[in-house]
């Protein structure tokens, strides 16, 4: 069964950073794209940032600049830097990843884990 566990989140004041990281386990075959979403109270679960199995990337304007999304192929962890932080950063972040799971090709599936809140707040 393939998991996705999400680690790195916190409280921290505005103009701070954090380190969020997302490890994959299980039988997986492959990993194509992985991606963070975040979900405020008031709003839709929105695309923050997306990394390609080959290492492009793309982020929403609003964190373009500020946050970094990075992925270890060997480890099947993706990470995501957040720097500058702002209040209206504050939300549950989601990893998210297409995933091929088994021992052979079948087709991706899409995986979500848990979530980790960040709170931005002095």
């Amino acid at each position: 069964q393939v998991q996705l566990v999400e680690s790195g989140g916190g409280l921290v004041q505005p103009g701070g950073s954090l380190r969020l990281s997302c490890a994959a386990s299980g039988s997986i075959f492959s990993i194509g794209a992985m991606a963070w979403y975040r979900q405020d109270p008031k709003s839709v679960r929105e695309l923050v940032a997306v990394i390609t199995s080959g290492g492009s990337t793309n982020y929403s304007d609003s964190v373009k600049g500020r946050f970094t999304i990075s992925r270890d192929n060997a480890k099947n962890t993706v990470y995501l830097q957040m720097n500058s932080l702002k209040s209206e950063d504050t939300a549950v972040y989601y990893c998210n990843a297409k995933i091929t799971p088994g021992t052979w090709y079948r087709g991706e599936k899409d995986y979500w884990g848990h979530g980790t809140q960040v709170t931005v707040s002095s």
